[in-house]
């Protein structure tokens, strides 16, 4: 049947590989690979800056944790993409919004994540370094974030997979770049094989930065 429709055909995976093939050395593909990257990065990074704060202080501070608690649950449960037309409509199209999407996507798990870190934590470590005079901030950045550092970088490995998943329809937002953008690109040319091609090289990329949160969280975990 696939070789009697030739869009089915378009799908299958000799005509993948082959458009694989012609893709890879593309200076085209590499630039917006680049691009895409490039956004989970800022993503990530955001995601960081904002999300790191507020697990210490959910983890240190039950009042905090009791008062932030449920409404970050409620957030956690709203898919990032529903927040698409809104973004639009406040950022403008362009990187802007992605950027927030991604954001958005990948602080809960960092939150969650370094707060259980520091619920973890033995809590006579705590109490060594307060007997010693230790400073608040001797205190965090000597005690508190060394010693949940693995729940952190875990926390950073689930939100890569979470920006990945997120990035390539926040990527459809009107940009001119990314693996999105491809993507879209090749279904209005109807180029199927790109893709599947591309489909390919995006769970290829995905699996790959998986690997790099795997390792680093594994050399940390080796190192202590």
């Amino acid at each position: 049947m696939a070789a009697d429709n030739p869009i089915a055909a378009g799908f299958g995976p000799l005509p993948a590989l082959q458009s694989l093939w012609l893709l890879l050395p593309s200076a085209d593909l590499w630039m917006h690979l680049g691009t895409s990257l490039r956004r989970i990065g800022i993503g990530l990074g955001a995601a960081l800056v904002v999300g790191l704060p507020l697990g210490l202080l959910v983890g240190l501070s039950p009042r905090f944790a009791q008062a932030t608690t449920p409404l970050f649950q409620f957030l956690r449960m709203i898919s990032p993409l529903s927040w698409m037309p809104l973004a639009v409509m406040a950022l403008g199209v362009g990187d802007a919004p992605v950027y927030f999407l991604l954001a958005f996507a990948a602080v809960w798990p960092i939150v969650l994540n370094t707060a259980a870190g520091v619920a973890a934590l033995d809590p006579q470590w705590l109490q060594l370094a307060r007997s010693l005079s230790a400073t608040r901030s001797e205190l965090l950045l000597q005690v508190v974030l060394p010693g949940s550092m693995a729940h952190v970088l875990a926390g950073v490995r689930l939100a890569v997979g979470v920006l990945w998943i997120v990035l390539v329809p926040a990527e459809m937002l009107g940009v001119s770049a990314g693996l999105g953008y491809l993507i879209l690109d090749a279904r209005d040319r109807l180029a199927y094989p790109d893709l599947m091609a591309l489909i390919l090289v995006i769970g290829a990329l995905g699996w790959a930065l998986d690997a790099v949160a795997r390792a680093l969280l594994s050399a940390w975990s080796h190192q202590r």
